[in-house]
C-alpha cells in the first residue's frame, strides 16, 4: 500500500508562504520550516523534494490565490475599473495589509534570488509577467466597452498598475496612512476615466 500524506497540503503551503514571504527564501532554514508546518524533514523531502521545490509550488500557491482573488473582485465590480479599484483596496486595505513584506512575495522573490538561481527566478518572473497579463486582459475589456479610450496603451497601462501596487505597498508600510493609500487608489482610476473623458 502507497504511503498517504498526514498533513494538509493546504495548510503547509499556507504556513510555508507566510514564512517565505517574512524571511524571504534565502533566510529561511529548513529548520524554520519544520517549526512553522510542524513537519519533519523527511515529510518535507517527500512532499517538495526540497527547499526549492517547496518554495516553487508556494510560488504557484501565492500566484493561483492572487488570481483567485482579482477574478471575484471583478466579478463582484459594477464595471472593469470598479472590479480593479476593489481588487487594489483589497491587496492594500484590507487584510494584505497586515502581510509580512511589503513587497508581494512575487516581486520579493525577484528581489533576492541569484541569476545563477535560473530555475527559480524564471518560474517567479513568468508568474509576475502572468499576473500583469491579466491586468493587461481587463485593460482591454475596459477599452472594449468604452471605459477606457481605443487609444489606450493597454500594455503600459498594465504595467503601470503592478508598478503603483508595489509602490503603494511600499508608502503604506512606511506611513501607514490609509487615508492617502484611499485616495491614491481612487485618483489613480478616476485619472485613466478623466482621460478617456477628455
Amino acid at each position: 500500500m502507497a504511503n498517504t500524506a498526514k498533513f494538509s497540503r493546504q495548510e503547509v503551503l499556507q504556513k510555508a508562504t507566510w514564512l517565505f514571504w517574512q524571511r524571504g527564501f534565502h533566510a529561511t532554514s529548513t529548520r524554520d520550516l519544520q517549526q512553522a508546518t510542524n513537519l519533519r524533514p523527511g515529510s518535507i523531502y517527500a512532499a517538495f523534494g526540497s527547499k526549492s521545490g517547496l518554495f516553487k509550488e508556494v510560488l504557484h500557491f501565492y500566484a493561483q490565490n492572487r488570481n483567485n482573488l482579482l477574478r471575484q473582485c471583478m466579478a463582484q465590480g459594477k464595471t472593469t475599473l470598479d472590479g480593479l479599484r476593489a481588487y487594489f483596496r483589497h491587496i492594500l486595505l484590507g487584510h494584505d495589509a497586515d502581510a509580512p513584506n511589503e513587497l508581494c512575495l512575487l516581486a520579493k522573490a525577484i528581489s533576492e534570488l541569484a541569476e545563477s538561481e535560473e530555475e527559480l527566478l524564471g518560474e517567479t518572473r513568468a508568474l509576475l509577467a502572468a499576473h500583469g497579463a491579466k491586468f493587461r486582459q481587463y485593460v482591454e475589456d475596459a477599452m472594449a466597452s468604452g471605459e477606457l479610450g481605443e487609444d489606450t496603451d493597454s500594455d503600459l497601462l498594465a504595467q503601470q498598475l503592478q508598478v503603483q501596487m508595489i509602490g503603494l505597498r511600499t508608502f503604506l508600510r512606511a506611513t501607514s496612512d490609509r487615508a492617502a493609500v484611499e485616495q491614491m487608489i481612487g485618483k489613480l482610476f478616476d485619472s485613466a476615466t478623466t482621460r478617456t473623458e477628455s
